[in-house]
């Protein structure tokens, strides 16, 4: 069958509004649980058929990223196995910040492949030897995950909260921040949220990132980004979303969560700012 002339997936930014560490594997992987959201705030990937394989990034926050093989958007097109395509990546989510970036790029390269060729998706536990968040961002959805990430669950849905992502311009390494790990062995979660808005916020609040001391042992200047939004007017929920050093703030409504952004991006104009809806 001819594909289509290509193929264009969003890439959104993926949120852990809860990472509980509960074991570590003989073979050092680390047990986790966690409710995870995604973000309408996203890259964009386009895949269209040729000659050879090629990789061209644009974008904000294009600056660094590489544009061959190292790439897992690269890599996830050859663990697919599809005949070769240009690929266009337009990067707008900071690089080694804790919410997905290049794991949810990787997914989307996969989703568009399978439009482009006309081909069922992968099961998502095929994707993990690229990475343990490539899973759980092949269906963008609220789901919880376990395990090493290859367990993934959908929750059916979280309030309709406005979330502001906040990044203080630092990258933080997740090995760095996983040897600084205390324990390795805690609680998992308790259950899941609630649906109305107000019980749902009491529930996070009640559960943890086990890698934000961590992280905070490791980079000191992610205190003031939780400082920052949690000062802010609505914010339910400040939190550390996966290894760092990206924050989030979770509000009720569209408008809070806007203020909130202005406000931040007048005191700390160096800071990356997004907003936008969970999805």
């Amino acid at each position: 069958m001819e594909p289509t002339a290509k193929a264009t997936e969003a890439a959104p930014a993926k949120v852990n509004l809860t990472l509980h560490v509960t074991g570590r594997r003989a073979d050092g992987y680390h047990l986790l649980d966690s409710l995870v959201a995604f973000v309408g705030i996203s890259d964009k990937v386009t895949v269209a058929p040729a000659d050879r394989m090629a990789l061209a990034v644009s974008g904000p926050r294009a600056a660094g990223v590489p544009a061959d093989a190292r790439n897992l958007v690269w890599k996830a097109a050859e663990l697919l196995g599809t005949p070769p395509v240009a690929i266009a990546l337009e990067k707008t989510l900071p690089a080694a910040a804790g919410i997905g970036g290049g794991s949810s790029d990787a997914a989307a390269v996969v989703r568009a492949l399978s439009r482009l060729w006309d081909r069922p998706l992968p099961e998502a536990r095929t994707l993990l030897p690229l990475g343990a968040d490539v899973p759980v961002c092949l269906a963008p959805q609220s789901v919880r995950m376990q395990g090493v990430g290859e367990e993934i669950s959908p929750v059916g849905g979280l309030p309709p909260f406005w979330i502001l992502l906040a990044n203080p311009g630092v990258e933080v390494p997740t090995p760095a921040v996983f040897k600084a790990l205390v324990s390795r062995d805690n609680p998992p979660m308790d259950g899941l949220p609630p649906k109305e808005a107000a019980a749902c916020l009491a529930w996070l609040r009640a559960q943890r990132n086990d890698l934000e001391p961590a992280a905070l042992s490791v980079e000191p200047a992610i205190a003031p980004v939780l400082a920052a939004l949690a000062g802010q007017p609505g914010c339910g929920l400040t939190r550390m979303s996966g290894s760092g050093a990206t924050c989030f703030g979770l509000f009720e409504s569209e408008v809070a969560a806007a203020a909130a952004r202005a406000s931040i991006a007048r005191a700390e104009p160096g800071w990356w700012l997004a907003a936008g809806p969970l999805l």
